[in-house]
């Protein structure tokens, strides 16, 4: 009865073991290609290594159990195996609990229609873009960019196009500035760029280079007689820096928005510097 018994506690930890590669395999599938990755197929190894010691333990073992203390080691390999497929479960779980919350904080960030950061990122990076400048001394340029005549293209070609307008403009300019600048939506159609250690030189270039970009891009197509054709805007920008006129990103943002009406005054289409 007792042999029997121990080879069922070892048999039921073998089992334990391969149903343990279940969810090790589901993990490693939602993971990147990497070192980490790599990691948990050496683990996946080590449980399929322990199976085959399982298995070896029962055969070399089967008629060797015949006192009480013969069960030590049965239960210590049945115990190990339900701690393997714990683990597996719990590593599983929390890493499906780490990719919800981290969806739900880029929910949170990003404007649905543009695809970009929406106001309240904005504030709060701009706010710490601005205790970073001042802290050690670095340069803070924003870009303030609106479409020019949005309202007439809803107007004319319809919502369903402006939005396509809008979304292919948030992806336009995310690819076209730098990886270490910010890009929202800062209300409307209007789109503001942080560019943090940036002086004013260098985002009157980036300012002139979107405007650019935007102006050769399609973003939409409309219908002429049947057949589709390239649909093209162009914005109107205004640049602004923290320095001797500007003290806090409050007046900041207001000299890039006056610069930028002021680049619509002047004609459209064109790059303003505040001051």
């Amino acid at each position: 009865m007792i042999n029997l018994f121990a080879n069922l506690l070892v048999g039921m930890g073998a089992g334990i073991l391969i149903l343990a590669l279940r969810p090790v395999r589901r993990l490693i599938a939602q993971l990147s290609p990497g070192p980490l990755r790599r990691h948990w197929y050496v683990l996946a190894t080590m449980i399929l290594f322990f199976t085959v010691g399982y298995l070896g333990y029962l055969a070399f073992q089967w008629h060797a159990h015949l006192a009480f203390h013969d069960l030590f080691a049965p239960i210590v390999f049945f115990l190990g195996a339900c701690f393997v497929l714990l683990v597996g479960y719990l590593s599983l779980e929390t890493a499906i609990d780490a990719r919800r919350m981290a969806a739900l904080e880029q929910e949170s960030i990003t404007d649905p229609l543009m695809g970009i950061y929406n106001r309240r990122y904005l504030d709060r990076r701009l706010a710490h873009e601005e205790h970073r400048a001042q802290r050690y001394g670095l340069p803070l340029s924003i870009l303030m960019i609106d479409i020019d005549h949005f309202k007439e293209v809803n107007d004319t070609y319809g919502h369903p196009v402006g939005d396509v307008i809008l979304r292919g403009l948030g992806e336009l300019i995310t690819d076209t500035v730098r990886s270490t600048d910010i890009v929202a939506r800062y209300g409307g159609e209007e789109i503001m760029v942080i560019a943090p250690s940036t002086p004013i030189g260098t985002a009157a270039r980036l300012a002139d280079r979107l405007r650019q970009a935007v102006e050769n891009a399609s973003l939409a197509t409309h219908v002429v007689e049947g057949n589709k054709k390239p649909l093209h805007i162009t914005i109107s920008i205004g640049v602004a820096h923290l320095g001797q006129n500007h003290h806090d990103t409050r007046g900041l943002v207001q000299s890039a928005d006056e610069a930028m009406y002021r680049a619509k005054r002047e004609g459209r289409n064109r790059v303003v510097i505040d001051g």
